[in-house]
């Protein structure tokens, strides 16, 4: 009989998981895929589908864009230099003024998503 209840408790805990993760992962996963194609559709073009600073666009710009996979340089830039650069463009903290700003495509919450997506970059 105690066998049987504690088997009904694991079946009934295994039930609720099931129902409640999938609605955490779809929150995280949906902000992911958002963060992912605003990064294709307005950095990809220079930053490089890998973030290595090495897409089409990045041939006719001096300085080259930021090779966000260079850990050791990523380490040293604070989440909101990068949320003012992608906001304000890179003349607000006194780089390129050939990185425009986005702040009036994204809003506060999806520049926010897009520091952890180019954050991810890094792998070490």
């Amino acid at each position: 009989m105690r066998r049987r209840r504690l088997l009904g408790y694991a079946i009934l805990s295994v039930g609720y998981l099931v129902l409640l993760c999938p609605r955490l992962v779809t929150a995280d996963d949906a902000a992911l895929a958002k963060a992912r194609e605003n990064y294709q559709s307005y950095c990809q073009k220079c930053h490089g589908e890998n973030g290595k600073g090495d897409g089409p666009g990045a041939a006719m710009l001096n300085p080259k864009p930021r090779d966000y996979t260079d850990c050791k340089a990523m380490q040293g830039k604070k989440d909101d230099e990068l949320f003012k650069v992608i906001k304000e463009g890179g003349d607000s903290i006194g780089l390129s003024a050939d990185m425009q700003p986005f702040g009036g495509n994204l809003s506060d919450d999806e520049i926010h998503e897009m520091v952890k997506f180019v954050r991810g970059f890094c792998k070490s």
